[in-house]
C-alpha cells in the first residue's frame, strides 16, 4: 500500500514533466518554423518586392503616407503562403481580398514552405520528446502549434500598413484559424508521428 500511494504522485509527477518537455519542444521547434518560414519568404522575394514597390512608394510619400516596406510584403506573401489572404481596402469602401503569391511569377514554390518547415518542426519535437509510437509523436508533433499560433496572431499585427482609416494586413481569422492553429497542428502531427519510425 505504502508503495502505490508514494508511486502515485511520483508517477503524476514525472509525467507532467514529460508532457511539460513535449509542450516545450514543440513550441520552440514551433516558433523557429514560423521564423525560418517568414525568413525564407523574405530572402527569395525581398529584390522583387523592392523594384515593384518603387512607384507605389512614390505615391504614398506623395500623399503623406509611410512608405511601404519590403519586410511587410514579405510577411503578407508568408501569410499567403498558408492561403490566408491580405485584406486591402477598396477604393470605393469596403475591402478586398488577394493572394501576392497567385498574382507573383515564379513565386508558387513559396505554398510549400510551411508545410514542410512543420513536418521537419514536427519531427524535431517527436525527437526531443523520444516518442517510440506514431501515436505518441503525433501529440508531442502537435505542440508545434504552442509556438507557431502566438506569433501567427502577433505578425497579422506586425505586419500591418495604415492607409487612411484603414489598413493592409493578412485576414486576422484565418491567419489564426489556418496559419496559426490548423497548418502546425496537422503537418506537425504528421511529422511528429514520422519521427517514431525514424528513431527505430
Amino acid at each position: 500500500m505504502s508503495s502505490s500511494a508514494t508511486g502515485g504522485p511520483t508517477a503524476a509527477t514525472g509525467s507532467d514533466r514529460s508532457i511539460a518537455r513535449d509542450a516545450i519542444g514543440g513550441a520552440v521547434a514551433g516558433a523557429a518554423a514560423y521564423l525560418l518560414g517568414y525568413l525564407t519568404v523574405y530572402l527569395t522575394q525581398s529584390g522583387r518586392i523592392e523594384e515593384g514597390l518603387s512607384g507605389l512608394n512614390f505615391l504614398a510619400e506623395l500623399f503623406g503616407n509611410d512608405p511601404i516596406s519590403a519586410w511587410q510584403v514579405s510577411g503578407w506573401m508568408f501569410y499567403n503562403a498558408h492561403f490566408v489572404d491580405t485584406v486591402i481596402p477598396a477604393v470605393f469602401g469596403g475591402t478586398q481580398s488577394q493572394n501576392l503569391i497567385s498574382q507573383a511569377e515564379g513565386a508558387s514554390f513559396l505554398f510549400v514552405v510551411p508545410p514542410v518547415l512543420l513536418l521537419v518542426a514536427g519531427v524535431v519535437a517527436g525527437r526531443v520528446a523520444g516518442a517510440d509510437s506514431p501515436a505518441g509523436g503525433a501529440r508531442a508533433g502537435a505542440f508545434v502549434l504552442a509556438g507557431y499560433l502566438p506569433l501567427a496572431l502577433i505578425g497579422t499585427f506586425l505586419f500591418r500598413y495604415s492607409v487612411g482609416d484603414g489598413s493592409v494586413a493578412p485576414d486576422i481569422v484565418t491567419a489564426a484559424l489556418l496559419a496559426g492553429a490548423v497548418y502546425p497542428a496537422a503537418f506537425g502531427a504528421i511529422g511528429g508521428a514520422a519521427s517514431s519510425l525514424l528513431s527505430d
